[in-house]
């Protein structure tokens, strides 16, 4: 093939019907080839072209007759100088960081490694080991135009949205009704049953976790295990093939895309879970499968006094340099190929904090911050941050800027201590309930920043929370010693799956008050994949490794499971059917409009009005709070009046049953029971103000005022 200059720009490599530009970025290499692959079996290219090219540090050229479908990597050649920072080996294949198709998965081997693994100086060796035959293959992708029809994204407003986490697999893969050839696929999660159930639920918006092609780690194969969840990207461009039905590079795109439509259509967002903190490549003794031999010093952050080493505020080895402009492209580049070409609704942000470190310390005004904000297409999508990291100062929560929202890691731990009976959790919660304005209300954001959540991906299962003390993570194969002991709930006195017909009902009850508290919550509520229908890991709080019924969700539902489900979606009806739970703005506590009745009041069992002591008391475990609806003073994103129900909800921890008057003010007013956590058939008794409701332990009580004076 014969290959001519072609142009720096766009990077990565472009089909034009006459052949390709190809572009990479390395500012240190001293020569970039481009090597060419029949198939995904050859163990060596069938081509070597060098980039004859170099622009503003982008090596560019173009070739003629290389056309779609083609495979390809890059040996890079430079200096070998860890202790300088670089790490050129170009005996190691490279992927092309901007590759939209992953043909061939790495696959682990030594000699992926750039260095000596038997050498006294480990990784300060030098290897001249091949790596082709094992390392990861690109392929030129440019099918035709993909048919998105009248494809509209739902745009809903924040504060309507209720957020659904999964694993595209585990929540396809045991599903009976997904067609068996489509399970644990995209095309699977766009197909009807997959769909049904999201719309059954009430879901506005899928939380995919990670579907960036990812590569395996190397301690993971030797323990005959795998990375199930994803959080370890090799390509930031594919989507993982692996999680196709389609074989083919395009046919994954394309399944992808029309997995993106067939949800819009059903009104459903596609948020991604996305890892630009860390790569694959792990500390200095992983492998060297692209960012490492393309540049070393100028993808990661190296420590100052020995720049063989990483710098790590991500538990996973190493951090990508975000105060490099070209890490910055290409981060951004990827996230507006996923929001414009993949039309994606959305970004969770893995480790946020990480990507918010300019020198050391988290800075809300980095540059990965400023950048998004004034990009037209970045700045109008749905922008989610796990406001943490793994570094000194990486918690952050409540410290990311306008525009942003962020998962409320207060809210989750503040829910668990209250339910698990803890002392002095009340008036906590009170504020998480609220929207958590101590943490938002100071830089103009609205309760919709918090995205509110009692469990995720990470951790123990809703069923598993209440049914475990301490984690089971054996089938992880390293000791049980991986994962957080972080728990905050109770098992009631018995380990694991019980026969004790009373503690199973407390448990049920148990996550029916924590569905109800996240629901009831100011914020936007986040439910993890399988919850709703009560997904045991049988104690495993960090499944990460387990592809396997273990962590996918089991479908197959007796009844209390399917008991549990229906409640779920009636909470859920009653979140969409109430706009007092949709505020746009935080409570103030002030009467409304003269009427004498506040837009929020919390009281006391005994109908009074709750103190400074009260909320002060040791074992406050028991509260109400009333949410004025009728009065909101609010108005919608078209601007007309919202205008709901006037709620009062009881929250009681307590291991007995506590009589509480019903907002006993004296009003004269009519309630009626819309569900009782603890009652869970119970529903539209009507009961007059004052009067007493017998409250069962570890319960959540709705009334929706009908009658009576204002």
């Amino acid at each position: 093939m014969r290959i001519r200059p072609g142009r720096p720009y766009p990077l990565g490599v472009t089909p034009d019907g006459a052949g390709a530009n190809v572009a990479l970025f390395s500012e240190h290499a001293t020569r970039v080839e481009l090597c060419l692959f029949d198939s995904v079996d050859a163990t060596r290219e069938s081509a070597r072209l060098a980039l004859p090219e170099r622009d503003d540090f982008v090596w560019h050229g173009f070739v003629d007759g290389l056309a779609p479908g083609t495979l390809y990597g890059f040996r890079v050649h430079g200096p070998y100088e860890p202790a300088a920072g670089h790490r050129f080996n170009p005996n190691k294949l490279l992927l092309d960081p901007y590759a939209r198709a992953v043909a061939r998965p790495l696959v682990w081997n030594e000699a992926l490694l750039g260095y000596r693994p038997d050498d006294p100086d480990a990784d300060a060796s030098f290897s001249d080991a091949d790596s082709a035959a094992f390392a990861p293959l690109a392929a030129v992708v440019d099918g035709p135009p993909f048919e998105w029809g009248d494809d509209r994204k739902p745009d809903t407003p924040w504060r309507n949205t209720l957020i659904y986490e999964l694993h595209v697999k585990g929540f396809t893969a045991r599903h009976p009704g997904v067609p068996e050839p489509l399970r644990g696929t995209y095309a699977g999660l766009a197909s009807d049953a997959a769909i049904e159930h999201l719309q059954s639920l009430g879901v506005t918006a899928v939380e995919l976790m990670p579907v960036h092609q990812h590569a395996i780690d190397a301690s993971l194969v030797r323990r005959g295990l795998t990375n199930y969840w994803g959080y370890n990207t090799l390509g930031f461009f594919a989507p993982d093939a692996r999680l196709a039905a389609a074989r083919d590079p395009a046919g994954v795109i394309a399944e992808f895309k029309g997995m993106v439509r067939r949800l819009h259509a059903a009104g459903v967002e596609v948020i991604l879970d996305v890892v630009y903190n860390h790569t694959c490549e792990g500390d200095r003794f992983g492998p060297t499968v692209s960012w490492r031999g393309l540049d070393n010093a100028s993808y990661y952050r190296l420590t100052p006094r020995d720049r063989r080493r990483y710098v790590d505020y991500t538990g996973c080895g190493n951090t990508l340099d975000m105060q490099h402009p070209r890490v910055l492209q290409l981060i951004m580049d990827s996230l507006r190929y996923w929001a414009v070409e993949m039309r994606v609704d959305g970004f969770r942000f893995d480790l946020a904090s990480a990507l918010a470190r300019e020198l050391h310390e988290v800075d809300r005004l980095s540059a990965f911050f400023d950048i998004i904000a004034q990009d037209p297409v970045l700045s109008r999508v749905k922008l989610i941050a796990e406001p943490w990291d793994l570094g000194e100062g990486g918690y952050q929560v409540g410290n990311f800027p306008p525009g942003w929202t962020e998962w409320n890691g207060a809210y989750r731990d503040a829910v668990r201590r209250f339910w698990r009976g803890d002392d002095e959790t009340a008036a906590e919660l009170a504020t998480r309930l609220s929207g958590s304005s101590d943490l938002y209300a100071d830089d103009g954001r609205k309760p919709h920043a918090s995205i509110n959540f009692v469990t995720c991906h990470d951790g123990f299962t809703l069923r598993d929370l209440v049914s475990y003390a301490r984690k089971h993570n054996e089938a992880n194969r390293d000791d049980n010693r991986d994962g957080s002991d972080l728990n905050n709930s109770q098992n009631f006195g018995v380990e694991g799956p019980t026969d004790d017909p009373e503690i199973d009902a407390l448990r049920w009850r148990q996550m029916r008050s924590f569905v109800a508290t996240l629901l009831l919550s100011q914020g936007v509520p986040m439910l993890s994949h399988g919850d709703e229908v009560g997904r045991t890991q049988r104690g495993n709080n960090n499944a990460y490794c387990q592809d396997n019924e273990l962590a996918w969700v089991d479908w197959d539902l007796d009844d209390a499971r399917a008991s549990f489900l229906a409640f779920v979606r009636r909470a859920v009806a009653v979140w969409r059917e109430q706009p007092v739970l949709h505020r746009r703005r935080f409570f103030h506590g002030r009467p409304i409009r003269g009427r004498g009745v506040k837009d929020v009041a919390w009281f006391r069992p005994d109908g009074a009005e709750m103190t400074d002591a009260d909320w002060r008391r040791p074992h406050c475990g028991c509260l109400g709070v009333r949410l004025s609806g009728d009065q909101m003073d609010e108005t919608d994103e078209q601007g007309e009046p919202l205008v709901g129900d006037t709620l009062f909800v009881i929250y009681s921890a307590h291991d007995e049953p506590i009589d509480f008057l019903i907002d006993g003010q004296g009003r004269g007013e009519r309630w009626r029971l819309i569900y009782d956590t603890g009652r869970p058939d119970a529903t539209d008794t009507e009961h007059d103000g004052g009067d007493a409701y017998e409250t069962l332990p570890r319960s959540v009580v709705v009334f929706r005022l009908f009658g009576g004076p204002p």
